[in-house]
């Protein structure tokens, strides 16, 4: 709200359009965008948030909250490199923390984060293709991603739990809504024939037209982090992995018709992209189905999902509690202000103490030379008193004779 009051009183205008990073309401409004597209390190929000919805709320929120940041985020700041930077990070950032999570709702959660980070970098690029594909990925997200957080909210309405740790084995009796989360995994993943596969290339390729080697291969390296944490992770601990011991049922018929209307659309968007691709702003002149191309990810894929399953000792899940960036400002910075504040209370009694200290030693020294009873202060004999006066005088006299 500050960066848009500044940015009418520079301009004397309310038309949003393209912005450049010159004025400090720009910054501010850039700042504000990427919040709401939940970026580091002010993104715990969204994890925090989110999966504490109920079983379905989830799904509209990752449909609108995030989505509308990258849509004003095309729309103002194209071609910000600044983004590229912040893109790439909530991408790893993601990746580490959604690998980490026992959580399957959270694990989601930090998915999105991660996915918004593939279409701020494109955003960064700037170029048609990468605008393209971040609108594409952005359109393509929030259907493969409802797909994932009905199939994960599914299991939380029948099973009434959501840790890795507590769930297993449901493909048993609850085969629709496993299938239904493997493709959804799969299109996150970007495996060919999905709806990730068609858009979040697009970026990719961008990067490569562009020379942005160093952003290519960050990409690629990216895709193989999100298929262990998504692609594999998810459905592995929650239909598969371990029995755990529960049996539930399928969900009620109209939740499993949403999950099947929605993996029928991530297929058929993938297996035939060219409605998708009439829908964004630049013509599109990308083709996903080339032969290198599709090697290339199955391969990368494929040897994601071996270093998967040969690290999974190290991935398996514990009762444990994942901290976020926000721990350092909600609990570590209270508790060293808490602590500064005793350590300044004791140093503040002990300054106190030691002026009482002193300041007792500075009286009772001038009571010893000042006071009643001093011998500068005490009362004196008559004979004495005598005495130092002729003294004084004789004295007196003799300077004044010199």
């Amino acid at each position: 709200m500050a960066g848009v009051a500044g940015e009418i009183i520079m301009t004397g205008s309310t038309d949003f359009g393209r912005m450049t990073l010159d004025t400090l309401p720009r910054w501010l409004i850039l700042a504000g965008f990427l919040v709401n597209a939940g970026a580091p390190p002010l993104s715990a929000w969204l994890p925090d948030a989110y999966p504490e919805s109920s079983w379905s709320g989830m799904v509209f929120l990752s449909a609108f909250t995030t989505k509308t940041a990258v849509y004003v985020l095309l729309r103002s700041f194209p071609g910000t490199e600044l983004l590229i930077y912040v893109g790439l990070f909530m991408v790893f950032y993601g990746i580490v923390y959604a690998i980490l999570e026992n959580d399957m709702r959270r694990i989601l959660a930090y998915s999105i984060v991660n996915q918004v980070g593939f279409m701020v970098t494109g955003i960064g690029i700037g170029t048609e293709m990468a605008l393209n594909g971040a609108a594409a990925h952005a359109f393509t997200h929030i259907i493969y991603k409802a797909l994932l957080l009905m199939s994960a909210g599914s299991v939380l309405y029948m099973t009434g739990k959501r840790k890795c740790t507590d769930l297993g084995g449901l493909f048993r009796t609850m085969p629709i809504t496993a299938t239904c989360g493997i493709i959804g995994a799969l299109s996150i993943s970007s495996f060919p024939l999905t709806s990730g596969f068609v858009s979040k290339s697009m970026i990719s390729e961008a990067a490569g037209m562009q020379h942005l080697a160093w952003v290519w291969y960050l990409l690629a390296a990216a895709s193989a982090g999100v298929f262990l944490h998504a692609g594999i992770k998810f459905p592995w601990f929650v239909f598969f992995q371990k029995d755990s011991g529960l049996r539930p049922a399928e969900p009620p018929w109209n939740m499993r018709a949403a999950m099947i209307f929605f993996a029928a659309l991530c297929i058929g968007i993938g297996v035939m992209p060219a409605p998708l691709y009439a829908l964004l702003p630049y013509k599109v002149d990308f083709v996903p189905y080339t032969a290198s191309h599709v090697v290339f990810y199955l391969q990368l894929l494929l040897f994601s999902g071996l270093a998967f399953f040969l690290m999974l000792g190290w991935l398996k899940r514990t009762l444990t509690i994942t901290l976020d960036v926000d721990w350092t400002y909600r609990s570590f910075v209270p508790a060293m202000a808490q602590k500064l504040d005793r350590c300044i209370a004791r140093l503040w009694d002990g300054c106190i103490a030691a002026a009482m200290r002193t300041n007792g030693r500075i009286s009772d020294g001038i009571g010893r030379h000042l006071g009643q009873e001093s011998t500068l202060a005490g009362t004196w004999t008559t004979g004495v008193m005598a005495l130092w006066t002729t003294i004084m005088l004789g004295i007196y006299l003799i300077l004044s004779y010199l």
